[in-house]
């Protein structure tokens, strides 16, 4: 049933006829329409509806509009409240939000007051209000915004706790547990993490931080490092480098180079390859054991420097030089990667085993050289820079030694190579200052 008024504000006016739509209107024939003309908000009549039923008495029922008093917003500008008071009961309706009626926004409604003296109907503009009645002491929830954090994720999972099928239900349930897990997880490891930066501090984990990654870096190509040894000569074993039965293998190579005459050593200078082998067998003793493990170690020592120029290695290598078939596997084994090329597989030398053959061949020099080692003869040996050679040098902890300044007169005597020794304890160097810093790509 419709409560129909011309004007809200008045409590009550006698209607006669009630129309939805002028076009589809049954009319007496005596009777006449006249348009009001142009309306505004506040002339338009007013239609309500009882959500708990028909009212009886409307008479007794007192109405008051209210109006949104902000008239620069255009959206909130139409707004208004409709207030029914009786003394029983109140009832509310208003035209916006959730409790309003849609159909104020998909139709346009007008409502048809007759005069029954004049016989003439003035059709006027209407709006509809949904009346619900309101409960003294009863609050009313106001409708929740909608949550505009809400992800995607989200969305998704609130529809199908709402409309999902049982296997999605349980699916949603499952990752959910999952997901409380890995919180509490995560939580327990935060805290556990705090607990540590508060014992030690920030920078000092900073600092071991780096020294760990630095040693995992670095333990892909340093010879085995004993760092607490007594002696310089254990900390990098020479059992490590070769083992007693791969040093007797080279018995009969070593006893060649021990026979190569000064003219074939100046010719191995002058070709410009393993400088540091010449220099070994030119100051190796006469006679003794020092001079056989001298020989031995001095082409182990070679073999490593012409791997280390050497990008793919073919089965001829080493055959020349009568390299053992032990020396020959543990070179393949330990100093080069197996790649698949042209259906068959090939022995490589990338830029990695090209540190573990300079960190190998400076503790096999170390070892000759009572613990110091050229490296400025190393690294052209080696062909590679001799920035590259100081950072494996560091890597090992040995001390570097710089070449001292001289006057300018006396340039020309003077020792410009770099060398490294072996000294306990190691040196420790910082990693943050010594980090290389890369050039920016423009």
């Amino acid at each position: 049933m419709f409560s129909i008024f011309a004007n809200p504000e008045v409590r009550s006016r006698e209607l006669s006829c009630l129309t939805r739509k002028l076009m589809t209107t049954t009319m007496a024939a005596s009777c006449s329409l006249v348009c009001c003309g142009e309306e505004r908000d506040s002339d338009k009549a007013v239609i309500v509806q009882f959500s708990n039923g028909s009212v009886k008495n409307a008479d007794k029922l007192d109405f008051t509009m209210y109006k949104n008093t902000d008239e620069s917003n255009p959206r909130k500008k139409s707004r208004r409240i409709l207030v029914a008071e009786s003394d029983r009961l109140s009832y509310v309706g208003n035209n916006f939000g959730t409790g309003s009626l849609k159909c104020n926004n998909l139709c346009q409604y007008y409502v048809g007051v007759l005069n029954k003296q004049t016989m003439q109907m003035e059709v006027h503009s209407a709006q509809l209000f949904n009346m619900q009645p309101q409960i003294p002491g009863e609050t009313t929830e106001s409708a929740k915004p909608q949550d505009t954090t809400l992800t995607y994720r989200d969305k998704v999972d609130s529809l199908i706790e709402a409309f999902g099928t049982n296997k999605q239900k349980r699916a949603l349930s499952s990752r959910r547990l999952n997901q409380v897990g890995s919180d509490t997880l995560q939580q327990a490891v935060a805290k556990a993490a705090n607990t540590v930066i508060d014992q030690k501090g920030l920078e000092a984990l900073q600092q071991e931080v780096a020294e760990t990654e630095s040693q995992a870096e670095l333990a892909l190509h340093l010879p085995p490092c004993t760092a607490d040894a007594d002696r310089p000569e254990n900390v990098y074993a020479f059992d490590d480098l070769l083992s007693p039965v791969e040093f007797g293998a080279l018995e009969q190579a070593g006893s060649k180079m021990a026979a190569l005459t000064p003219e074939e050593l100046q010719k191995m200078r002058d070709d410009g390859g393993c400088l540091c082998v010449v220099k070994l067998l030119e100051n190796m003793p006469t006679v003794g054991d020092t001079r056989d493990k001298t020989s031995r170690c001095a082409f182990y020592l070679s073999l490593l420097l012409n791997l280390a120029r050497q990008k793919s290695i073919s089965r001829k290598f080493g055959q020349e030089e009568g390299c053992p078939r032990i020396i020959l596997n543990k070179l393949m084994k330990t100093f080069t990667v197996e790649t698949f090329n042209n259906g068959r597989i090939q022995n490589m030398v990338s830029s990695s085993m090209r540190a573990k053959l300079a960190a190998y061949s400076l503790a096999l020099l170390l070892h000759l050289g009572h613990m110091t080692a050229d490296l400025t003869l190393l690294h052209r040996d080696l062909g590679i820079t001799e920035a590259r050679i100081i950072e494996v040098a560091k890597s090992m902890g040995l001390t570097l030694i710089r070449p001292s300044r001289v006057k300018s007169d006396e340039a020309g005597l003077r020792d410009d190579h770099f060398r490294a020794s072996l000294v306990l304890p190691l040196v420790k160097y910082d990693q943050f200052m010594e980090r290389r810093k890369r050039k920016k790509m423009h």
